[in-house]
């Protein structure tokens, strides 16, 4: 068992709502963690439910309204058993200059999916759970999905990678379909 997994049976849960583009709180920068305290941890635990029910496989803490540098991910398929990991004050100290392709989606710009260019190779300096330094090389799905949501962190989309026109196209499409929902 794991710390996360103790401390979720200690406190109830929350499922968090999500913000979706374009609300321009996406493109806040967030504000460092000063320290990692029990209020925190609940935080990341109620972020992890929410991203684990929308479903999704990372969230930052300014996706559910909060602009603070936090990041929840787990990358284990549906028949394995959860492995959720947690980023505090996530900083890139070193990027390959070799670059990766994936096919990126994201819970604020929902059932849209394109591929994104980005260095297929990082190494990530942070604050785990328990409030401890770390530091890992990560590489494939998890390089790609930290630098997603490190770019929430910095305010960016996904679909800021993509030209004007695509990206505009994209965020027309949402504010019509949230209309239609809304009615």
């Amino acid at each position: 068992m794991t710390l996360a997994d103790a401390a979720s049976y200690l406190r109830p849960m929350a499922l968090l709502p999500i913000i979706t583009a374009p609300d321009p709180r996406l493109a806040q920068k967030s504000a460092p963690v000063a320290t990692v305290t029990d209020e925190l941890r609940k935080l990341m635990d109620d972020m992890l439910e929410t991203m684990y029910a929308a479903p999704g496989i990372g969230l930052a803490a300014i996706q559910v309204g909060v602009p603070q540098r936090i990041i929840v991910m787990d990358l284990a398929r549906e028949d394995e058993e959860k492995q959720p990991r947690f980023f505090i004050n996530p900083e890139i100290v070193w990027a390959s200059d070799e670059v990766a392709i994936y096919e990126e989606g994201c819970l604020s710009v929902p059932e849209i999916y394109d591929e994104v260019e980005r260095p297929a190779r990082v190494r990530v300096k942070f604050l785990g759970y328990d409030g401890k330094e770390q530091e890992i090389e990560a590489d494939g799905l998890l390089a790609t999905c930290l630098q997603h949501e490190m770019d929430h962190l910095n305010g960016v989309l996904f679909i800021d990678h993509f030209s004007k026109l695509k990206r505009d196209m994209i965020l027309r499409k949402l504010v019509k379909a949230r209309r239609r929902a809304a009615s």
